[in-house]
């Protein structure tokens, strides 16, 4: 395995240290600008302690650990006394207050930053207690639906070598039939697990390109007939070319989960219909079915994680929602998307996600 390079360590180490210096120096730099504008029109400079006051507030808020708000501290208090204090551009440390001003900003600056700070880590610590809760719940999750179309292959499996001469060729099409869905299913759950891994979560930045949406959404259908070619899919797509910028490979997983999703859990429905319109700024991919619908308890948890397992089980429909629902949802927050569910009017279930057309890969 090849080491990353130093180059390269070093690029990763300053870049939060040179955004913080950027917010710092352009923040200071726009509020001296202000006060210059204003000392055009304003006989007194009185409001000119309080505006870089707001401004060591803004850098605290916006910058990491105290450095920097102290630092724009210092930095406030001298262009305070030598560009807007009479007399102009000379240092005059005598001023009645000046003090009381430096003291008034440092610890505006450490209060603000002893909060600021104090928030990161609590969100900080959040964060990974959420990312570890949704591990564990994949881990369950996928021990659970690859244990149960294992069970199934090894039992027809063995119900085809222990009982070879028994059975007539009916029963052993079948068994072997029951073989192939299940192996289909774990390659399923092998994509999946390869698309939750791809994207860590939601926290790696994913390679965007623009892709034409109508082909996304072919693609997804054409894959899903070779296993399922007796369900009917009805794909509604604009008029007009649209371009979405999105890893496609990643969107056409999530297609595919939702379309399985619909097969699986629907029970008894006819048809699937895919729609992709275009609202101000976003795409919009839903996946319509006319099934029995979402069981109101199941839809409020449908995407956080906590989805039982053994949810609307049946014979013909017995594998689980949670692991594919689950890298659904990280994938589309990986592109800054939404995604809800609903149960339609008309009957079935509808479950649509947004996509940001601007391509904003930070």
């Amino acid at each position: 395995m090849m080491k990353p390079s130093k180059a390269g360590t070093v690029w990763q180490d300053s870049c939060p240290v040179r955004r913080n210096v950027l917010i710092t120096c352009g923040v200071l730099f726009l509020t001296a600008v202000i006060c210059a504008i204003l000392h055009q029109f304003v006989s007194t400079d009185t409001h000119v302690p309080l505006i870089f006051v707001l401004a060591i507030v803004i850098i605290s808020r916006f910058t990491d650990g105290y450095r920097y708000g102290i630092a724009a501290s210092f930095l406030a208090l001298f262009s305070v006394n030598c560009l807007f204090t009479y007399p102009y551009f000379r240092l005059n440390f005598s001023i009645t207050g000046y003090p009381l001003t430096f003291a008034v900003m440092l610890t505006v600056t450490v209060i603000i930053s002893a909060l600021t700070t104090q928030i990161k880590q609590q969100e900080q610590i959040k964060l990974q207690m959420e990312r570890e809760q949704m591990r564990a719940n994949l881990l369950r999750s996928v021990s659970h639906d690859i244990r149960t179309p294992l069970t199934s292959i090894v039992g027809s499996a063995s119900a085809i070598l222990d009982n070879y001469d028994c059975l007539d060729d009916e029963q052993k099409k079948t068994l072997t039939g029951d073989i192939r869905t299940e192996a289909q299913w774990l390659n399923r759950i092998v994509e999946n697990i390869l698309s939750i891994t791809r994207i860590s979560g939601g926290s790696t930045n994913i390679a965007k390109s623009d892709e034409l949406a109508e082909e996304v959404v072919s693609s997804a259908v054409q894959k899903f007939h070779k296993h399922s070619p007796s369900i009917p899919v009805q794909v509604d797509v604009p008029g007009e070319v649209l371009l979405v910028p999105m890893d496609p490979v990643l969107i056409e997983q999530v297609l595919l989960n939702l379309i399985d999703n619909s097969v699986m859990h629907g029970r008894d429905i006819s048809h699937i219909v895919i729609h992709v319109t275009h609202t101000p700024g976003y795409a919009v991919f839903s996946v319509e079915d006319d099934g029995v619908g979402i069981d109101p308890q199941i839809l409020p948890h449908m995407f956080d994680g906590t989805l039982p397992l053994h949810s609307r089980d049946t014979d013909s429909s017995h594998h689980n929602m949670q692991i594919g629902l689950s890298v659904c949802m990280s994938i589309v927050r990986a592109h800054r998307g939404t995604m809800q569910a609903e149960n339609r009017p008309e009957g079935g279930a509808r479950v649509w996600f947004s996509l940001p057309l601007e391509n904003a890969n930070s």
